[in-house]
């Protein structure tokens, strides 16, 4: 009984799914190009807003669980359990159920608009999710924005697929995609929007910056209605700017800069020490996983994202944030407050790197703004205690700190003081935004040329790059040469049907999948012609003489110079081309030359 019901459901979902897709085909063809943008647009940020919502609603009940729990059993350090737990469970979902891999870290964005025209595995669309929740909901201390962002992202690049949409088109719906991800995130469509154009989109018109506001507003619209304050990230309570003390805020933008340059350089030697293992799997977990539980056990707010501590250090209660630690006794003590909270700051890029790098996935959006409000307040309680300024506004520096360190680490100002205006719920502290934002941005930027993100990308020469003909290639859409239009023939089909198909069609290689369209094998009809003009051997031959394995099949998510190297390496004049294990195409060596060509000739012309 339990099986017929979720083969019915299953079945019903199908249906309906199908009936919505043969929908949005007869609208395409209604449509015009721009109008069909726009409903895409609102498809993508309402279908990455769900995502959303399923993340943010995981990881914060459980936290609250986790609370719940300590305080029941009274077993106040049961945090540093769950993070291990979460961070195994994401290696088993890794090992079993991905494939043991997954693209971790916005910089697959990056990668993708860069090097492969905006297309995206399909298994972003919920890799993501799953890991992500498993990883940061349990409490490895991580973010879900980027998590978030590469989701979106792979809804966007997947539904550009699906409609046949151009290269140019399917990098917009990517953005639209990342836009409404962040904007979902944190309640910001303003934030969503610089974050696509400044992060994402190193070129961007007025025609592709209207969908991109659209999916910003749609993705906050749905997360706001749906999630509450206590869920989003945001604050209410601030105190107006004062230029009295612009000296201080221009002595934050500073440590923000060194302090982000400092936190991008410690994760980077964590994830790199942990490259290096011999140990992989669960070995490698635990031997991450050990460590982070004992940070958790000494410093207690580092378990998941961490906005909670935020609330709590800008509502002027840092005190609390002593309670279930070693130093519980001392929580009246400004200076041993003090003291804890830089200690943790300092230790969180430490936290983030074990997290990631044992096999837990998440990112660093999340960690930026929880080391920038913690260092805001370190700065402010450090000049209130030492008598330079007792009335300073100790909650304000908390919030502006964050916008220091999102914009030191991902060097993206803009996005930095918009994102906190909007959560702060108004622009009093635009100013103090402004000079910590760019101060903090400019020192970033003389110890390192390229955001965090970008710099492992720029160092292989995964984004910028000086190499002529791989540019050329970069620029080439590989989904509009590849010839997809093509008959497919099953193992257990006869030469006679081969026959029948090569009479009624000029098509001289068919692809044999099997029921689930798996690539078996190719039939060609060059190496089948002996077989094939023998009406003796075409009835007492078998489909599986005349088929044989490609020499190498390509990925559509594959780089066309890696392409070009299998090409070459397999002296073959054509390559089948799969898409999530099923076959997709054919693609021919001449028509990439060709399309190399005409791409070089236009270049000389302009």
């Amino acid at each position: 009984m339990p099986n017929r019901f979720t083969a019915r459901i299953r079945l019903f979902f199908r249906n309906n799914f199908r009936r919505l897709e043969s929908m949005l085909f007869l609208l395409k063809s209604l449509l015009s190009e721009r109008h069909f943008i726009y409903l895409s647009c609102v498809l993508v940020a309402i279908s990455t807003a769900f995502a959303v919502i399923v993340l943010k609603s995981f990881a914060h009940y459980v936290f609250l669980f986790a609370n719940y729990i300590s305080t029941l059993l009274k077993l106040p350090y049961v945090n540093s359990i769950l993070p291990i737990a979460g961070i195994l469970l994401t290696v088993l979902v890794v090992k079993r159920v991905l494939d043991g891999k997954i693209e971790k870290g916005s910089s697959r964005i990056l990668y993708a608009v860069a090097k492969r025209g905006g297309i995206m595995p399909v298994k972003q669309m919920y890799s993501q999710i799953i890991t992500s929740s498993l990883t940061v909901g349990m409490g490895g201390s991580a973010g879900l924005e980027s998590p978030i962002t590469i989701t979106g992202a792979a809804f966007g690049s997947n539904f550009a697929q699906k409609y046949k949409l151009s290269q140019k088109d399917r990098i917009l719906m990517l953005a639209c995609g990342v836009a409404a991800g962040i904007g979902a995130a944190f309640n910001a469509p303003i934030a969503g929007v610089l974050f696509a154009i400044e992060v994402v989109l190193t070129d961007v018109t007025i025609t592709a910056f209207i969908p991109i506001m659209i999916s910003a507003a749609t993705g906050a619209l749905v997360s706001g209605v749906v999630l509450g304050e206590e869920v989003l990230l945001s604050f209410k309570q601030q105190q107006s700017f004062e230029y009295g003390n612009v000296v201080y805020y221009i002595a934050l933008g500073i440590l923000a800069g060194l302090v982000s340059v400092y936190h991008a350089r410690k994760f980077r030697k964590v994830e790199e020490h942990f490259k290096n293992l011999k140990s992989k799997g669960y070995r490698k977990a635990l031997y991450g996983a050990i460590p982070l539980a004992l940070l958790i056990f000494l410093f207690p707010t580092l378990f998941g994202e961490g906005y909670e501590s935020i609330k709590v250090l800008s509502n002027g209660n840092a005190s609390t944030l002593l309670d279930n630690t070693l130093l519980e006794q001392f929580r009246e003590n400004g200076w041993v407050v003090l003291l804890f909270v830089g200690a943790t700051m300092m230790i969180k890029a430490f936290a983030t790197g074990l997290t990631l790098a044992s096999g837990g996935n998440g990112g660093n959006f999340a960690p930026s703004l929880f080391v920038g409000s913690y260092l805001g307040f370190f700065v402010a309680k450090l000049i209130a205690l030492s008598g330079l300024d007792k009335d300073i506004p100790v909650g304000n520096f908390t919030i502006v700190g964050m916008a220091g360190i999102l914009s030191g680490l991902f060097h993206a100002p803009l996005t930095a003081i918009f994102l906190i205006g909007e959560i702060t719920g108004g622009y009093n502290l635009m100013v103090p935004l402004m000079i910590v934002s760019s101060i903090s941005f400019a020192v970033s930027k003389q110890f390192e040329n390229y955001s965090m993100d970008v710099k492992h990308l720029a160092d292989r020469g995964d984004v910028f790059t000086t190499d002529k003909d791989k540019n050329i290639l970069h620029s080439i859409d590989l989904l509009d040469i590849i010839e997809t239009n093509l008959q497919t023939i099953k193992p257990t089909d006869k030469p006679e049907d081969l026959v029948r198909l090569l009479t009624d069609t000029k098509q001289q290689v068919f692809p044999v999948t099997d029921d689930r369209g798996r690539l078996v094998g190719i039939v060609d009809f060059e190496s089948a012609r002996h077989i094939v003009f023998s009406s003796f051997k075409v009835k007492y031959s078998t489909l599986e003489e005349i088929m044989h394995q490609p020499a190498q099949t390509v990925a559509i998510e594959e780089p066309l110079e890696d392409i070009m190297d299998k090409f070459e390496a397999s002296g073959a004049q054509y390559l089948p081309v799969v898409r999530d294990k099923r076959f997709y195409g054919i693609l021919h060596k001449c028509d990439v030359l060709e399309a190399y060509r005409k791409t070089l000739r236009n270049m000389v012309i302009e």
